[in-house]
């Protein structure tokens, strides 16, 4: 699946003040990975954003957000945020603000060894 290149470059230019960012393809898009956590993901015209799951119930309420599924298991803390509700900054700084809080505390997921 192929990903909306304009949002992959307002959430890069969001991001770019930050020291340890990386951008990797995975989910279906492209990663941002912020100290080495996932946080936020481009997948086709919407963004997924690793949040905390204490307020996941509260921001699925929200239009435009929903959680993110994979092989019909839900995934808490894991949302999807259709482009509908990113169209200004404002709105894409609110979800972006979200996964940077959380990523502060996030755990980093174990490396494979190659």
């Amino acid at each position: 699946m192929a990903y909306n290149e304009t949002l992959a470059d307002r959430i890069r230019e969001a991001l770019e003040q930050l020291p340890k960012l990386e951008e990797k393809k995975m989910f279906s898009g492209l990663a941002f990975m912020v100290d080495d956590k996932m946080c936020i993901n481009v997948r086709g015209d919407g963004i997924m954003c690793r949040i905390d799951p204490a307020i996941h119930e509260i921001l699925v309420e929200k239009n435009g957000c929903e959680t993110m599924r994979m092989k019909n298991r839900e995934y808490i803390g894991y949302v999807l945020i259709s482009e509908d509700v990113l169209k200004t900054k404002k709105q894409l700084d609110y979800w972006i603000g979200l996964a940077l809080d959380f990523n502060k505390r996030a755990k980093a997921s174990p490396r494979k060894k190659k």
